[in-house]
């Protein structure tokens, strides 16, 4: 067995557990690269595995280092939530241990290709696991942002911006402008507008089939593209921001013991606060 470990090296503890783990993974496979720099082309790496240190931060660039070649994510969990990465490092031997005689369970998920276009020509092209969203900025005034689904306008949009997203992603950005919760191996995709000024604008679920096409009447000076939290590009008049379904999916490892619903039990307080390691 083959593995990948990438993690945050700008984290003291992700390099601390990662030295404390290495003897670990050694003794169930063979360990392809260690990278903490977001750097390392993987794409011709054997890999069974790619174990991935941290937080859903983590998770995120190394969706995106991987690019159209996925592989199976182990999620460490080191960080304060965890929606995606809930293993915990003591329990990463078993997890190898499994791995060890035979396939572990994987959970495919959707994944997003987002594409800006200035002037008839794709500037930026990134791949997306949460979600891709045009965001406000100074002097915050109302944004409208029309949405084209497969070429026919559906809606404007008035408020502070739009969110598309992922079922992974409806419980990130999305869910804390109102978006509801969409089980994480859904074939959808998910709307949400930011603030609407009009009481009729609503979150909307839609077929991930389709090709849905942004493009904002009169952006502002800091008006942006961000994608999965990073910011990837000022918006200027005349840009048409496309989101389709990727080739690609996330897939993630799900052990013995971790189900949905009691990953929205712990990690989002259906049943009290939030658990974190704060809380313990």
């Amino acid at each position: 067995m083959n593995v990948i470990v990438l993690g945050f090296g700008g984290r003291e503890d992700v390099r601390l557990q990662t030295e404390r783990l290495l003897p670990v993974m050694e003794r169930y496979a063979q360990i392809s690269a260690v990278d903490f720099e977001g750097r390392q082309d993987l794409a011709e790496l054997p890999a069974d595995y790619v174990i991935v240190l941290g937080g859903d931060g983590s998770i995120l660039r190394a969706a995106r280092q991987m690019g159209q070649r996925q592989r199976p994510v182990i999620a460490i969990n080191l960080g304060k939530l965890g929606f995606l990465a809930d293993v915990s490092p003591d329990e990463l031997e078993a997890v190898l241990a499994l791995a060890e005689k035979g396939p572990l369970p994987v959970v495919e998920h959707l994944m997003l290709d987002c594409s800006l276009i200035r002037g008839g020509e794709t500037k930026v092209q990134e791949l997306v696991l949460n979600e891709a969203a045009i965001l406000n900025g100074p002097p915050f005034g109302i944004l409208e942002v029309e949405l084209i689904v497969d070429g026919e306008s559906a809606t404007v949009y008035s408020g502070d911006g739009l969110i598309v997203a992922t079922p992974v992603g409806s419980t990130a950005h999305s869910l804390s402008a109102g978006g509801p919760i969409l089980r994480k191996d859904l074939d959808a995709i998910l709307i949400c507008p930011i603030s609407p000024h009009t009481l009729s604008n609503r979150p909307v679920v839609d077929s991930p089939d389709r090709v849905y096409e942004l493009l904002v009447r009169r952006p502002q000076e800091h008006t942006t593209l961000v994608v999965d939290g990073r910011t990837v590009e000022a918006i200027v008049v005349g840009d048409r921001i496309r989101v389709r379904r990727a080739e690609c999916r996330f897939r993630l490892v799900r052990p013995p013991g971790h189900s949905y619903y009691r990953t929205l039990r712990e990690k989002l307080g259906w049943g009290g606060r939030i658990r974190s390691k704060w809380h313990e």
